[in-house]
């Protein structure tokens, strides 16, 4: 009878195994197509292309949908497989991060957006906007690593440069509220790029707190990135 529990118990263990690969794989691949889209849009808006940018918010749906997908999985594994305390915490980090994942992408298609309010308007003064772009994607590249291998310290280091665009953001924001009081042709312009910084910065932010369940999942403690 104790040999028979024994099998039980582990093919059930095997069934989880499979079913929270699966969570984590999907929440990689996501993490993927928001990389991307974060790249699409920074590019679109470097080249004022209204045409990748409505590619960028188009690809949106499927990123919503991923999550949604997540999450379904996540809470059919804890009501059919039963998940002790450490296994539960980490699918609820998972779908926490592919939360995340999905405000980062909603953050993306908002700069492809301003994008398209821009249109065909100068925006002359925008490629510092680039740089907060380029950041935004590293960084989320980096805690997805960091996810993958439940590296800690990588986690660490991949909010700390959240500084760095927070630094970028608020520089910004002072220059094109400046050029706003010269040249009050260039408000309506100011105010979209504004717009799109904004997102860009949220991005960031975002990818701190997926640093921060990666640091929780892989040492237990709770820690506070965004100090």
């Amino acid at each position: 009878m104790q040999d028979s529990d024994r099998f039980v118990d582990h093919g059930h263990r095997d069934v989880f195994d499979r079913e929270l690969l699966g969570v984590r794989e999907g929440v990689v691949r996501m993490g993927e197509l928001v990389a991307a889209a974060i790249d699409a849009a920074v590019g679109a808006l470097a080249r004022q292309d209204v045409q990748a940018a409505a590619a960028v918010v188009a690809g949106d749906p499927a990123i919503n949908a991923a999550q949604t997908d997540l999450a379904a999985l996540v809470v059919t594994t804890v009501a059919t497989q039963s998940p002790v305390a450490g296994d539960l915490r980490f699918l609820l980090s998972l779908a926490h991060v592919a939360y995340e994942l999905e405000r980062i992408g909603d953050h993306a298609a908002g700069v492809a957006k301003q994008v398209a309010k821009l249109g065909s308007a100068q925006t002359a003064g925008s490629a510092n906007l680039d740089r907060m772009g380029e950041l935004a994607s590293a960084i989320l590249h980096s805690a997805l690593r960091a996810l993958v291998d439940l590296d800690a310290p990588a986690a660490r280091l991949a909010a700390a440069q959240d500084d760095e665009i927070d630094r970028l953001y608020h520089a910004y924001f002072e220059r094109a509220l400046e050029r706003m009081r010269v040249e009050p042709s260039w408000v309506d312009v100011g105010a979209h790029l504004l717009f799109a910084a904004k997102d860009l910065e949220r991005i960031g932010d975002r990818v701190t707190n997926i640093a921060e369940e990666v640091v929780f999942l892989a040492t237990g403690e709770i820690e506070d990135l965004n100090s």
